[in-house]
């Protein structure tokens, strides 16, 4: 916290936040990235409400899939939900390395 707020002393080792890709649906920004010099990536869900960022998710070295929960009460009843995939981690750098995958429903 103390690097995201500017008020890090020398003595903290520096995190690069590179951005990769931004994207939005609707409120929500993904914003995936990486810290080159310690193989390190990141993906940031972002809520956005007025043009302020109101809630941010954090997700270092995982796979992030996100998905859109069809909230349809007659379709519920007539067949099993609908997640279709909005979104993907895609930074290159993660090929052939294992990695936890996760998924954020909106």
């Amino acid at each position: 916290m103390l690097i995201l707020t500017g008020t890090a002393n020398s003595d903290h080792h520096l995190f690069q936040f590179i951005p990769q890709s931004i994207d939005a649906f609707g409120s929500t920004v993904l914003v995936e990235g990486c810290d080159p010099t310690r193989s390190i990536t990141w993906v940031h869900a972002w809520t956005v409400t007025d043009g302020i960022i109101t809630q941010v998710r954090e997700y270092f070295n995982t796979s992030l899939t996100v998905t859109r929960l069809d909230n349809n009460i007659s379709s519920i009843a007539a067949a099993p939900r609908h997640c279709p995939s909005l979104w993907e981690s895609s930074l290159p750098n993660r090929v052939g390395k294992s990695v936890p995958g996760l998924v954020l429903a909106l």
